[in-house]
């Protein structure tokens, strides 16, 4: 989670003002624009995990492992290991 910031430390004085006029002593959150937000998971490293996991189990599958040996490695439902296998 990003750090606390004040106000009056960043924005210029007239731009606080007009912001005072709408909230007050409240806190709000300024997201980042559109084009520079990252995808769930980039942050943290969770997407990249499960790009890596959902990698490895295609190469097993190809190698010749069965869906339910795969589903009992990674603590999967055959149909999560399915999902992982078919989708595009």
């Amino acid at each position: 989670m990003a750090a606390y910031v004040k106000a009056e430390e960043i924005l210029p004085q007239e731009l606080l003002d007009e912001i005072q006029k709408y909230v007050q002593g409240a806190l709000v959150y300024i997201p980042r624009p559109r084009k520079s937000r990252l995808g769930w998971g980039y942050k943290n490293g969770t997407r990249a995990f499960l790009d890596n996991r959902n990698t490895a189990i295609r190469q097993a599958k190809s190698a010749g492992r069965t869906i339910e040996d795969l589903a009992n490695e990674y603590n999967l439902s055959p149909d999560g290991i399915k999902k992982i296998l078919y989708a595009s």
